[in-house]
């Protein structure tokens, strides 16, 4: 299954459905605001993840409840309520996927695909108990929980190996040692402007509002772009940082993320002020 997998990651010729998908993906889901509910920016964190337990739970509780007798009522509400619930789910899903890295959207068209077939099959299983086939329902059932399965061995994969969707930028924390550390002297820092520095080797932002500095990792943590080299704009009354790779929004007094694809807040450095110059330490 990992050499199948690396295949999958290299295999360009997905490319072409992928794009197109993409493309479609893209053109549909409008506007802004609708990407960033479903990218989860007001949970923190991605919520394709989340909505995946709903249809997932209930068709596991049903494979359970087709093995006892008597409960053909509770495991065909379970199947309908799996069936319907994976379909916000997928739209989620899609979502983010349309903002990953080509390798990452190679393995999760695949992972697309096969709960593809899983909604299918469930999709089947319902009809069939709904017209009284009970045995056949049960197989198909068990077929599709073999496909959900399988596309979430394939989902585990995009997300623990190939990180999608996953903050890119928080071990760069694991980089910067304890103490305080001076980056720069408050008299060179220029008002509204984004200035990058390095700690420990780790490149950071900084950005000086009044007698203020915030310092940002400059890694974006949906893909790693360069938030130095972003522009920064104002939402809500708030100064932000919009990366230049995917356009993912963090706010510049806070990290919070306004806009995604990204769905985690960008770390803040701790900082102060010791006679004109500016240290940072870990939050």
């Amino acid at each position: 299954m990992r050499a199948l997998l690396t295949k999958l990651e290299q295999n360009s010729a997905l490319d072409r459905a992928g794009d197109r998908l993409q493309r479609g993906v893209q053109a549909t889901l409008r506007p802004q605001r609708v990407r960033d509910l479903l990218h989860g920016v007001f949970l923190g964190h991605p919520l394709h993840p989340a909505m995946v337990q709903v249809p997932v739970g209930a068709w596991i509780s049903a494979a359970v409840l087709d093995l006892m007798p008597g409960q053909r009522r509770a495991a065909t509400a379970l199947v309908g309520l799996g069936t319907v619930s994976a379909l916000p789910a997928a739209v989620a899903g899609l979502n983010d996927w349309a903002a990953l890295a080509r390798d990452q959207r190679r393995v999760g068209l695949v992972h697309a695909a096969a709960n593809t077939v899983a909604l299918a099959l469930y999709a089947g299983s319902l009809a069939a108990r709904r017209q009284g086939r009970h045995g056949a329902g049960r197989m198909l059932a068990y077929l599709g929980l073999t496909a959900a399965s399988t596309g979430a061995y394939i989902g585990g994969h995009l997300a623990y190996k190939q990180a999608a969707q996953v903050n890119q930028s928080v071990s760069e924390l694991h980089r910067i040692s304890d103490g305080w550390k001076a980056v720069a002297d408050m008299a060179a820092l220029p008002q509204r402007k984004l200035i990058t520095r390095e700690v420990d080797d780790v490149s950071v932002i900084l950005y000086r509002h009044g007698d203020d500095v915030t310092v940002m990792l400059e890694r974006c943590p949906h893909q790693s772009g360069p938030l130095g080299q972003g522009e920064v704009t104002q939402v809500d009354g708030h100064d932000c940082v919009v990366c230049p790779w995917h356009g993912s929004t963090f706010r510049l007094n806070g990290g919070e993320v306004v806009h995604g694809p990204a769905a985690n807040d960008q770390q803040i450095l701790s900082s102060r002020v010791i006679d004109g110059v500016l240290q940072v330490r870990l939050p």
